[in-house]
């Protein structure tokens, strides 16, 4: 599987040959990578926010310095099913065990871990973080917090501030600082332990997301919801735009694998190639060009990575 990162690189998150800058813009302190640009491994990059878990460890890049990259447990991280980084910890999900790290120390003993047992019919699937056993790890102190088990939490995810819960039934609950509407009950208050959003009962949802102050949810009929902060555009409101040329496109047939994108482009997280907002998602015609199917994204505050596959898809 190859990784394509774009947006924000100040600290390195994006690994960029000198010949890949042409979409680059901003001085030695602010790098823009405004178009799709594949990530490479270089051993005299200190590591960050970008994270692989397979059986060699996890590799990191980015806003760290070179002392502190020697204290990182990268040995001890081999064999991890899973693992979130944070601002200040790195958590790791092994087939028995779960251990969070203290970036900014030097230790050889995780600042946290738990025991955990893997049901038999599971055949050793990995821990979806950041939930875990009980609870689940925060991107603030205390690391671990516990979930009530009548939630029976399937996914969760989490801004840093407020968080959105999907249950096994497909019910969404969502807590935290409320401020820009981002918990979607109705009002602009912070809820203290998950609430229901109200809006949602009785449509099942079947995948989750969220922004800093804005949050995102999948039908299980593939119906997008959307709600909070809109100032950048990035719940793609108004979008008659999208309608117009979704209509103009019906006749044709979609490709899986597309990626879509849309929201504020300052820094070129759009992947297009340019640093401008959208209210209306777009596709980002790098990977349809070049024929790669997306299998994975993941969204940071001002940068973008896109999981490549194997497989290509055809040009309709």
């Amino acid at each position: 599987m190859r990784w394509f990162g774009f947006g924000f690189n100040a600290f390195g998150q994006i690994i960029v040959h000198e010949k890949s800058m042409e979409g680059a813009r901003g001085d030695a302190n602010e790098v823009k990578v405004s178009g799709p640009t594949e990530l490479t491994s270089q051993a005299d990059r200190p590591g960050c926010c970008v994270k692989t878990a397979c059986d060699s460890g996890v590799c990191l890049a980015g806003f760290l310095s070179s002392d502190a990259c020697r204290g990182l447990p990268l040995r001890e991280s081999r064999g991890c099913r899973d693992a979130l980084i944070g601002e200040s910890c790195l958590t790791l999900a092994f087939s028995d065990r779960l251990e969070s790290w203290d970036l900014q120390k030097e230790e050889k003993t995780p600042a946290w871990s738990m025991d955990i047992k893997t049901p038999p019919e599971s055949s050793g699937a990995c821990v979806a973080l950041p939930l875990v056993p009980g609870g689940y790890i925060a991107t603030k102190p205390p690391l671990y917090r516990s979930l009530s088990p009548q939630l029976r939490a399937k996914r969760l995810a989490l801004s840093s501030e407020h968080a959105i819960l999907l249950s096994a039934s497909g019910a969404v609950y969502t807590w935290g600082l409320g401020s820009h509407g981002q918990l979607g009950h109705g009002g602009l208050a912070s809820e203290e332990e998950p609430r229901a959003v109200e809006a949602l009962l009785g449509m099942p949802m079947s995948c989750i997301a969220t922004g800093n102050w804005h949050t995102v949810c999948i039908s299980d009929g593939g119906d997008l919801y959307v709600w909070g902060w809109n100032e950048s555009g990035q719940l793609g409101l108004p979008s008659r735009g999208l309608r117009k040329a979704l209509q103009q496109q019906s006749s044709q047939q979609a490709a899986t694998g597309d990626l879509y994108t849309w929201g504020w482009g300052d820094y070129g997280q759009l992947g297009h190639q340019t640093l401008i907002s959208s209210d209306e998602p777009q596709r980002v015609e790098f990977f349809r060009e070049q024929q790669m199917h997306v299998s994975d994204v993941v969204c940071g505050s001002w940068n973008t990575f896109a999981a490549v596959a194997k497989e290509e898809v055809s040009c309709a």
